[in-house]
C-alpha cells in the first residue's frame, strides 16, 4: 500500500502534511501503534477515536484518517480528511491485506436464533464434501485446520481482514461467518462481498442497542441489500421478516417453508431423541440433532450446500454424521441411569428459551419431570428478563432461577427483574450463585429428571464486574453428575 493507492481509496475531502517514506498497518486503535503506521479515527459508540489522535503521532502514526483534525496537533503527519471514516474501515483493512476476501466464496448468516448452528452446520458439511472451509463465528474461530478464540460474534473489520489473509494462506475455499446486527449496524462488514446470505429469524433481542425491533430488521436487511444478481439469499419464510429480508434484494432468493407454500416446502417426518428426519423439497434428510428449531437450522444449511453447487445426494449422506454446534442441546452423558438427563444450551433470548424447552417437554415422557436453570445477562436489555420468565413457566415442570454473566449489574436486581414475569412466584427457586444453582438442581433430580442449563452454553466464562472468570456450564454439570456429595459453593467433598 503506498500513499497514493491509500488516497484514492479514501476518496478525500482534503490532505494535508508530508508524503510518508512507507506504509505501516492500518490501526484503529492508537495503543496498537508502532512507527510508521497508519492510523484511522472512527466515531464509536463510547469512545471517539478523534480524541486520540495525538496520542496516535505520538506513537508513531505516519498518516492519520479522520472527520476532523483536531485544533493543534503535530504538524509532521498526513492528514487525510474524509466525510465518513467508519464506512471506509472495512475496505480500507481488506485493501492493506490485499483484498483477501476475494479469494473465496463467502456465506453469511444472519437472525437472532440458530446462527451459530447453522453457520457449523454448514462448515461441517463442507468439509464432509471435501472443501476446505473457515469459520467465523461466536464459539470459535476456525482457520486451516486451526482453532482460534473468538470474541465477538462478528470481528472488527481488521482483525477480519486479519483472518482472511490467514485463510488465503491456508488455501481456504470458502468462509463460513456469522453476521450480528451489531457488525452490519457498524459496517464491519463493509468491502467484504457475500456470494450468499441466510436469515434464520428474528424476535426479541438486542433492544437495548437497536431501541426497536423495526431497527433491529433493518440492521439485518442490510446484508440481503448488499447482495448482487448473481449472489443467492436463503430465507426462512416462515419468520414474520422474511419478507422484509427479500424486499429490494437483487440476489436470487430462495424461500423454505415449513409451513406454507414456498419454494422449497418441508416437512419434520420424525422428531425423537435419536435425531431427525425431515423431508426438504424432494430430499429426505436424516440428522442426529433434535427438535423443530434444528429442523430449520439443518435446512438453512441444506440450501446452503445446494446452491453452492454440491450433489445433493452427497449432502444428504454427510448430515447423518453432523453433529452441530457445542452448548447447544448437548447432552452431558453420564453411565449412571439413576440421575438426571442434563442438558446445556446457549438459549438467551425468549424465543430460543421457548425453541429449547417445548423441544424437550414433547421428548420427555410423561414419568419425565422438565427443570430449567437460567437466567439474564446484565447491561442488556431489561425488557426481555420477564418474557423469560413467562417462557419457562410455559413449559417447566420446575424453574430455579440464577445468575448468567451480571456484568457490571447487580445479580440480584437481574434476578429481580425475571421473578416480575413469573404469575405464581412462590413456586420458583431463586439461587444466586449459578454453580449451586446447577449443582443443587442435578443433585435433586433423579432418572426422572431432565435438567436444562440454559443461557450460556459454550462459554467457558462468567462475566463479574468487568472481569471474565472461568466457569463452564458443562463442566459443573459433570461435577455434579459425578459426585452428588460435592458442596455446591466451595467444591470440596
Amino acid at each position: 500500500m503506498n500513499l497514493n493507492t491509500l488516497i484514492s481509496l479514501c476518496e478525500p475531502l482534503e490532505v494535508t502534511g508530508p508524503e510518508p517514506d512507507a506504509l505501516g498497518a492500518l490501526q484503529q486503535d492508537s495503543r496498537n501503534i508502532t512507527a510508521g503506521d497508519v492510523f484511522i479515527a472512527i466515531r464509536g459508540y463510547q469512545v471517539d477515536g478523534h480524541d486520540f489522535i495525538q496520542a496516535a503521532i505520538d506513537n508513531g502514526a505516519v498518516v492519520v484518517i479522520c472527520e476532523e483534525p483536531p485544533m493543534n496537533y503535530s504538524q509532521d503527519v498526513c492528514m487525510i480528511v474524509v466525510e465518513d471514516s467508519r464506512s471506509l474501515l472495512g475496505p480500507l483493512a481488506q485493501a492493506f491485506e490485499g483484498h483477501p476476501a476475494e479469494g473465496m466464496s463467502i456465506i453469511g448468516i444472519t437472525g437472532t436464533n440458530g446462527k451459530t448452528t447453522v453457520a457449523t452446520l454448514t462448515y461441517q458439511l463442507l468439509q464432509k464434501l471435501g472443501a476446505n472451509p473457515a469459520l467465523l463465528g461466536t464459539v470459535a474461530k476456525c482457520i486451516g485446520g486451526e482453532v482460534y478464540e473468538s470474541k465477538l460474534t462478528t470481528a472488527d473489520p481488521i482483525e477480519l481482514a486479519a483472518d482472511m489473509r490467514k485463510m488465503v494462506e491456508a488455501g481456504t475455499s470458502h468462509l463460513v461467518m456469522e453476521v450480528s446486527s451489531h457488525a452490519l449496524d457498524q459496517q464491519r462488514v463493509n468491502g467484504v462481498q457475500f456470494n450468499i446470505a441466510a436469515f434464520t429469524n428474528l424476535s426479541h433481542d438486542h433492544l437495548d442497542y437497536h431501541e426497536t425491533l423495526a431497527d433491529y430488521a433493518k440492521a439485518k436487511q442490510a446484508l440481503f441489500l448488499s447482495l448482487g444478481e448473481d449472489d443467492t439469499a436463503v430465507i426462512n419464510a416462515d419468520d414474520e421478516q422474511a419478507l422484509l429480508m427479500a424486499e429490494d434484494c437483487k440476489a436470487n432468493i430462495i424461500n423454505f417453508s415449513f409451513a406454507q407454500a414456498s419454494d422449497v416446502e418441508c416437512q419434520v417426518l420424525a422428531n425423537t431423541t435419536e435425531g431427525l428426519t425431515i423431508r426438504i423439497g424432494q430430499s429426505l434428510v436424516e440428522s442426529p440433532l433434535m427438535g423443530l428449531f434444528n429442523a430449520y437450522n439443518i435446512t438453512e444449511a441444506f440450501l446452503i450446500g445446494q446452491a453452492l453447487g454440491f450433489d445433493t445426494d452427497e449432502i444428504v449422506t454427510a448430515f447423518k454424521n453432523i453433529p452441530g454446534a457445542p452448548g447447544r442441546l448437548q447432552s452431558i452423558e453420564d453411565p449412571d441411569s439413576d440421575k438426571p438427563i442434563v442438558i446445556v444450551d446457549y438459549a438467551h433470548t425468549p424465543d430460543a428459551l421457548r425453541n429449547v424447552l417445548q423441544t424437550l417437554a414433547e421428548l420427555k415422557t410423561n414419568q419425565q419431570a422438565l427443570h430449567v436453570v437460567f437466567g439474564c445477562g446484565g447491561n442488556r436489555d431489561k425488557s426481555k428478563r420477564p418474557k423469560m420468565a413467562a417462557t419457562a413457566e410455559t413449559y417447566a415442570d420446575i424453574i430455579t432461577v440464577t445468575s448468567d454473566n451480571p456484568r457490571d449489574e447487580d445479580p440480584d436486581a437481574i434476578i429481580d427483574d425475571i421473578m416480575a414475569g413469573f404469575n405464581n412466584p412462590t413456586n420458583i427457586s431463586r439461587i444466586t450463585d449459578r454453580r449451586q444453582a446447577i449443582t443443587q438442581a442435578i443433585k435433586e433430580g433423579d432418572a426422572n429428571t431432565m435438567v436444562l442449563v440454559a443461557g450460556k452454553g459454550h462459554e467457558t466464562y462468567q462475566e463479574i464486574q468487568g472481569k471474565r472468570y472461568q466457569f463452564d456450564d458443562r463442566q459443573v454439570a459433570r461435577e455434579a453428575l459425578g459426585n452428588s456429595n460435592v458442596n455446591p459453593k466451595t467444591q470440596e467433598v
